[in-house]
């Protein structure tokens, strides 16, 4: 059998497909990607048995259909290194050997059956149906990705939640120290259901998702879910428990309000930073009416720094302490030019929240305070 590919389209679905496959497989062929050739296109699986993801594309010509399996190593390393130019494959299904004629040469290597390959089937009891802009995902996974936790004690903080409600859908993510929401007004279900995302699929969402990519349609039921988007299909297990009530931990109505310009915080942060104690990266924050101050200091290396910057503030002077690597990453995944920052009292979470919210869009951040020793 013989058929014809796009060198960089076959290069691009494959490095987005590498990202699936483990280093640990349980299975040697999950070191593979699926080929499969059907009506003039050819589909590529990835697999590491809890997530599983298929790209398609159309083929520049085929002379049949058929079905085999390639080391992922093998295939990627050298497809990669080629430029843009028409990719002859012939595979002999009897002995699975597999010939890639190019311009300025050729590749032999030997394929796999493809029967050993598993095949994961999602079967649903109750499946329910979202569908959500892919820009809009993409931006509310990139925003909420890093807030997610690493713990073996609580899995269900280790992704990022999915909460359907009939005024909205809100996308959280925490690890007790930091927290995401996303609210998005022009998704709704009428019945209040949800769902708890891993953190890889996310990722692989991350990295296959455009801002023009039209609409991902996700099928979920209580234990696995099914993507489908522009490039193709992701079906994961999902992390199955009961998330905490992230609502109930938000502070209402905080009386002091900071505004002020989020790339130059986020400057000033940066260099204040090194200054700061390794062990806690403690950042001093010193708000009055018209300046903020920042600062950091290790008596242990007798390092500090201390900078000022303008601002509009509403409220009691007041000083609060912050892990300055939590409020960068905070700063880093909030897309707009201003921020406001919401305060209660040292003791008390702050809340970050752009100044000119997004259209149909609520972003909420929150970060733990740090003990200040006055």
């Amino acid at each position: 059998m013989r058929f014809s590919i796009s060198s960089t389209v076959l290069s691009s679905n494959l490095t987005i497909l590498s990202k699936v496959i483990s280093s640990k497989n349980s299975m040697a062929i999950l070191d593979c990607f699926l080929f499969e050739i059907q009506d003039g296109q050819l589909a590529i699986t990835a697999s590491d048995s809890e997530n599983v993801m298929k790209t398609t594309s159309q083929l520049d010509f085929t002379d049949g259909n058929g079905r085999f399996a390639v080391l992922a190593r093998t295939i990627l390393d050298a497809v990669r290194e080629l430029p843009e130019q028409p990719l002859t494959f012939e595979v002999d299904f009897d002995t699975f050997a597999v010939r890639v004629i190019y311009q300025n040469g050729m590749y032999n290597f030997m394929a796999q059956n493809a029967d050993e390959y598993p095949v994961i089937q999602f079967a649903p009891t109750e499946v329910t149906t979202i569908t959500i802009d892919a820009g809009v995902l993409l931006d509310n996974i990139t925003r909420s990705i890093f807030a997610t936790a690493q713990e073996e004690l609580r899995p269900v903080m280790n992704g990022i939640y999915f909460d359907l409600t009939p005024d909205c859908i809100a996308i959280v993510a925490s690890d007790g120290s930091k927290l995401v929401r996303n609210r998005n007004f022009t998704v709704k279900s009428e019945q209040s259901t949800s769902f708890i995302l891993p953190k890889k699929p996310a990722s692989l969402l991350k990295n296959v998702l455009s801002k023009d990519g039209g609409d991902v349609v996700i099928q979920f039921d209580d234990r696995s879910a099914v993507i489908s988007f522009a490039a193709g299909v992701l079906t994961c297990r999902l992390i199955e428990g009961r998330y905490p009530n992230y609502n109930s931990v938000i502070p209402q109505n905080n009386p002091n309000q900071l505004r002020i310009d989020r790339k130059a915080l986020l400057s000033t942060l940066r260099r204040v930073m090194p200054f700061a104690s390794e062990s806690s990266q403690l950042v001093r924050i010193k708000v009055e009416p018209g300046h903020v101050e920042l600062s950091s200091e290790d008596i242990d290396f007798a390092t500090s720094a201390v900078e000022t910057l303008v601002c509009e503030y509403e409220g009691m002077p007041m000083a609060i302490g912050f892990k300055g690597s939590g409020l960068s990453e905070i700063l880093n995944n909030i897309d707009c030019e201003e921020v406001v920052i919401e305060l209660a009292d040292p003791s008390r979470a702050g809340v970050v929240t752009p100044a000119q919210q997004p259209e149909n869009e609520e972003v909420l951040m929150l970060i733990m305070p740090m003990l200040l020793n006055d």
